[in-house]
């Protein structure tokens, strides 16, 4: 097997995350697979994979070298493409992450266009609200809302989104408005928290911070129950702009204590491989990016 052949076969076992499952997506049987990953290893001096009877995990160096070897098959993909006369028709995979409901709202419908104009790309989708680590989960591109750490990604801001007090006008009407943090005492809140307990407010203030900790007679872990909640009247939530964007449009639900909002946090899309990413990647990144620049939500 020469070098190239065992580099796809490692790309393979990094994404599958498995010999068994690597061995299928490449016809190949899983002695051969393993073989061609113990001899890989052996070549190159240092392990890659952590194996373990359930799982199978890049270490540190097969992390570098994953991303390394997808750089260079996507570039000999590109070049054979184009030495065939086909370089505008882009293929292969891309892998895509973003929190649950804002890819639910504007990432996952990007996707679906954008696979509509490229029908030989493929996309595989991870949604969830952690930070997920791009290399070790094999991802090309992810939406992050949060002010970034200095690291080696590429990051494109695309807007900001506020974090926002709202509840449903009769709620209003009957129990008043609040006009400044510290009304939320007399009034029904709904907290949102992973933790057992709810977690302090933060407002800002003339220049300084603000923290309250509203009573509540319910607590929720996911934004669309705490809107749900807040439409049904049940008080008032904290969440980001976009989540109760629909409700707000709709007139289901109002902000209030506009003027005490903590700074807008930024939205980015990010990618590992900046303009080294293979050219379905570098569309899929400028098609997003131009997307969500167009979207309302956007501060």
């Amino acid at each position: 097997m020469d070098r190239l052949d065992t580099m796809r076969v490692f790309v393979a076992v990094a994404e599958e995350t498995g010999f068994a499952p690597a061995a299928r997506r490449l016809s190949m049987s899983p002695p051969a697979v393993t073989r061609a990953i113990s001899a890989l290893e052996e070549r190159i001096g240092t392990r890659l994979l952590q194996r373990s009877t359930r799982v199978v995990r890049l270490t540190e160096a097969g992390a570098r070298f994953l991303a390394d070897c997808k750089r260079i098959l996507g570039e000999i993909e590109e070049a054979e493409a184009s030495a065939a006369g086909s370089h505008a028709e882009l293929r292969g995979q891309i892998g895509v992450t973003a929190p649950v409901t804002f890819g639910r709202m504007f990432v996952a419908p990007a996707v679906f266009d954008f696979l509509a104009r490229h029908p030989r790309v493929s996309a595989r989708t991870l949604l969830v609200d952690r930070v997920v680590d791009m290399l070790d989960e094999g991802l090309d591109v992810a939406v992050r809302i949060a002010h970034l750490p200095d690291s080696s990604l590429s990051a494109i801001r695309v807007g900001s989104v506020r974090l926002v007090v709202c509840a449903s006008p009769d709620y209003l009407a009957a129990r008043g408005a609040p006009g400044t943090p510290a009304d939320l005492g007399r009034l029904d809140t709904i907290a949102l928290s992973q933790a057992a307990s709810p977690a302090e407010w933060s407002f800002a203030s003339g220049g300084r911070v603000e923290k309250v900790l509203p009573p509540s007679q319910l607590l929720v872990n996911t934004a669309d129950v705490a809107i749900a909640a807040a439409v049904a009247g049940r008080g008032l939530a904290r969440v980001l702009s976009y989540q109760a964007g629909p409700e707000l449009r709709a007139g289901r639900l109002r902000i209030v204590l506009p003027a005490f909002e903590p700074p807008p946090v930024p939205v980015h899309v990010v990618h590992p491989e900046g303009r080294r990413a293979a050219a379905r990647v570098r569309a899929f990144v400028d098609f997003l990016v131009e997307r969500l620049r167009s979207e309302t939500w956007l501060s």
